[in-house]
């Protein structure tokens, strides 16, 4: 049976196979083994549904039609049972997750040469905060949608756990590990004993001392930053004359948040923006808040957002151009000020990665290393906040954005053999 490592994540998403005991990842983008998890339904071609980097580029092109993006984090969401309007249909948010993973398994079937029916699916740790059925449901919910896409062998590993595994193919000494995997969607500990003596065992439950997860990821740190710097400027914070009341802030909320910015794209919405531009005290700003809910441009800002996180991980300051919603138009945002907006964030980083050592019976200097993978370590503040639960540990890094895919087809070959 040939069985494939997936790694399904919130911002991008990558799957391989093992050859040889070596694993490999298809490349699912032209040449590239990492595919951002977008999906663009085409109104003006037919209804042609496009992914990855091509999704993005045409909706940014303004094509008319329905970018999806950050379509993981809605499994353990109530959004889960939600459809969306594609074009004059409604269609269930999981059968857009389904339409991605069948692509997925089509790019690593042709990589493979042959069919394959079996996967080894990466989960965070936590599905959901606190909620022991909440998060069940959202494994079984994804394990259907696998099934539906043509898998009909399903196995589960926790991310973490599956970058430690890759982390240990280059591990030279034994040594206790605090792997942190920070994706868009989810903050995933492990601590694991590594070493070139262990890596051939089949049964490794002795080595995984713990495990800790929390639902905070680079989407939490876009929608903050998108709240701190952006949305000012389309009137967040203002006032409206009648009354002296502030501007509702709930749709600001909504168009800042990547799940849920298609929903923000009504006629109800556009009808009350009106009457709220009409009242308000700075028209000027609100103004852009209506035109980006009837032109559609929330993952514009979004994207624009995200932009900007990552140039403020090397610099003090960064411009987020947003002239295609008014010429001219910028706005300037901090690395101070990104710090600050998602302190209470990396403060939860912290205190989890601490309790997750504890859990493991050790203390912090018993952690010979931090290994950082994951798209949102690359932040600086969030690296800051993991390194003091364990300050005497050196960091390590791999592949920031592939080190789980490998690992989950290193297991594919190995679970399913």
């Amino acid at each position: 049976m040939k069985a494939c490592g997936l790694d399904f994540g919130t911002s991008n998403s990558a799957i391989g196979v093992t050859r040889k005991a070596t694993p490999e990842l298809a490349p699912v983008e032209d040449e590239r083994a990492l595919i951002p998890s977008a999906v663009f339904f085409d109104y003006e071609n037919r209804g042609r549904v496009l992914f990855g980097q091509n999704a993005i580029r045409t909706y940014v092109g303004q094509t008319d039609g329905r970018l999806m993006r950050a379509l993981k984090t809605i499994l353990a969401s109530p959004l889960i049972d939600k459809t969306t309007a594609l074009g004059h249909r409604q269609v269930a948010l999981t059968e857009v997750i389904e339409i991605f993973i069948r692509h997925l398994k089509a790019k690593v079937e042709r990589f493979a040469g042959e069919e394959i029916s079996a996967v080894v699916h990466g989960r965070p740790v936590r599905f959901v905060d606190d909620d022991s059925a909440a998060d069940k449901r959202a494994q079984a919910v994804l394990e259907s949608i696998a099934r539906r896409a043509g898998f009909s062998h399903v196995a589960f590993v926790y991310e973490p756990i599956a970058a430690a595994l890759h982390f240990e193919e280059t591990a030279a000494t034994e040594e206790t590990v605090l792997v942190a995997d920070i994706g868009g969607g989810t903050s995933d500990f492990a601590v694991i004993r590594v070493g070139p003596a262990r890596r051939n065992r089949i049964d490794r439950s002795d080595d995984i001392l713990s495990h800790a997860g929390v639902r905070i990821g680079g989407t939490d740190f876009d929608t903050l930053l998108s709240l701190d710097a952006v949305m000012p400027a389309l009137g967040l914070g203002t006032y409206l004359h009648q009354k002296n009341l502030p501007m509702p802030n709930a749709l600001y909320f909504e168009l800042a948040t990547w799940a849920t910015i298609n929903f923000t794209y009504t006629f109800q919405n556009e009808r009350a923006l009106k009457a709220l531009v009409a009242d308000s005290v700075e028209p000027e700003k609100t103004s852009r808040l209506l035109k980006t809910i009837q032109r559609r441009l929330g993952h514009r800002i979004a994207f624009a957002v995200e932009d900007g996180k990552i140039l403020l991980s090397e610099h003090e300051m960064a411009s987020l151009p947003l002239d295609f919603l008014e010429h001219g138009l910028a706005v300037s945002a901090s690395k101070s000020g990104l710090e600050d907006a998602i302190a209470a964030k990396t403060d939860r980083l912290t205190s989890i990665a601490r309790r997750c050592i504890r859990d493991a019976g050790l203390k912090p200097e018993d952690v010979h290393a931090i290994f950082f993978t994951g798209g949102s370590s690359l932040v600086p503040a969030v690296r800051k906040a993991i390194q003091a639960a364990a300050p005497d540990a050196r960091t390590a890094t791999g592949s920031d954005f592939l080190s789980v895919a490998l690992g989950l087809s290193r297991e594919a070959g190995r679970y399913f053999s």
